[in-house]
């Protein structure tokens, strides 16, 4: 029987969470690839960042082995063992296709394709490290490294316009392509208004009935740019602004600290990693994201898909999800007086909000995970070469 796997990576986990026996469940980045290849009748092997996986359950009817493959390209010992796992599948069974994905499950990937002479390499892109406005290091070596592996690449998936241009100029092994999806796709179904006490959980929030709430969640990592925002929330000079942030890194404490100093502390909460991530957007008015960096961002799809308007950085993925003056306001991302004056703006103008939020509702409809699941199915159509049955 053929074979496939699939490969990507994830924060490396806790001893615990290692050991952890509970079932697994692939997320909407593995799904969509893992659906389509048992649908097109390969043998699936699954790398998932677990000790003994093959004592694991799963929702699905795949073979899982330690991919080993965490997020930092530097941790040296770490991807050599992810690099031995996934030639030991390869060795031991007749894999035909390598599916890998972002950094480090993508350099796993390919030098194991090539090691080991697979028939068929995708690699998806969830963002190139030589993005627009990147640092010297990421448009020089990481780029040339991408171009390199890029050789011993028969496919490559993108999820944004720039990464799409970036990727079609690349040399692949012959007869390559390149795509481009609607992300990772999220599950639209979980967003349907659902019986929810907004008054109630803005209550809970501390917030007065004309108290503008933004929010945003993701990782405090200086990537994510939140100091931008804060200022933001300093000069727009409105005491109904608050900002709540969710998420847990190692920028909370200067964030804090930066808060303080503007006078803006008691109104920029800091919430910490949070499971009621969709109440807390329906609970908000505006979306406030000033990223730097990313590839088509999942938690401004969330808020889109709960009806948020956004004000968010004009970056890549960023300019793909939202047009400027439509769904939200694009702003320079270390521009703290744009961001400020659009603040400012959305918070006087509730019809204006009504109105993006309405534009986005309908917008994030292309990037539902069903519509993912068909655009992944199709490449592996076109790509694999399957013989007529």
């Amino acid at each position: 029987m053929k074979g496939y796997v699939f490969v990507g990576n994830t924060t490396k986990p806790s001893p615990e969470t290692a050991e952890s026996r509970e079932p697994l469940s692939p997320s909407n980045v593995s799904r969509p690839c893992l659906t389509a290849a048992l649908a097109l009748g390969y043998e699936v092997f699954w790398g998932v960042n677990r000790n003994r996986p093959e004592e694991l359950s799963c929702d699905l009817p795949v073979k899982m082995y330690d991919s080993h493959t965490y997020r930092s390209l530097f941790a040296f010992s770490d991807n050599r063992i992810a690099f031995r796992n996934l030639g030991r599948v390869l060795k031991e069974n007749e894999i035909e296709v390598i599916h890998c994905n972002t950094p480090v499950g993508g350099l796993v990937g390919r030098l194991c394709g090539r090691r080991y002479r697979t028939k068929t390499v995708i690699y998806t892109v969830h963002g190139f490290h030589f993005y627009k406005g990147a640092p010297l290091l990421n448009r020089t070596v990481f780029k040339w490294a991408e171009q390199l592996l890029a050789r011993w690449t028969d496919v490559i998936i993108t999820m944004n316009r720039e990464d799409y241009a970036a990727a079609k100029k690349m040399r692949l092994r012959k007869g390559g392509k390149v795509f481009k999806v609607h992300g990772v796709g999220i599950t639209l179904a979980d967003y349907v208004d659902k019986e929810f006490d907004r008054e109630a959980k803005r209550r809970e929030l501390g917030l007065k009935p004309a108290d503008i709430a933004c929010i945003c969640a993701g990782d405090l990592v200086a990537r994510k740019n939140y100091g931008t925002a804060i200022e933001a929330i300093a000069l727009a000079n409105d005491p109904r602004l608050h900002y709540f942030i969710c998420g847990e890194g190692p920028e909370l404490g200067n964030l804090q600290q930066m808060a303080g100093q503007l006078g803006v502390g008691e109104r920029v909460h800091f919430l910490g990693f949070r499971t009621d991530i969709q109440e807390l957007l329906r609970a908000a008015d505006i979306f406030l994201f000033s990223s730097l960096q990313e590839g088509l961002p999942r938690s401004l799809m969330e808020a889109m898909a709960v009806g948020l308007p956004a004000v968010v950085s004009r970056i890549r993925g960023n300019v793909d999800l939202i047009r400027d003056g439509e769904g939200g306001l694009l702003c320079d991302a270390r521009d703290a007086k744009a961001f400020a004056k659009a603040l400012r703006k959305l918070s006087a103008d509730a019809v204006l909000r009504e109105k993006m939020a309405k534009v986005n509702r309908r917008r994030i409809r292309r990037y539902d995970s069903s519509v993912v699941e068909k655009e992944i199915l199709s490449i592996y159509k076109e790509v694999l070469h399957l013989p007529e049955t």
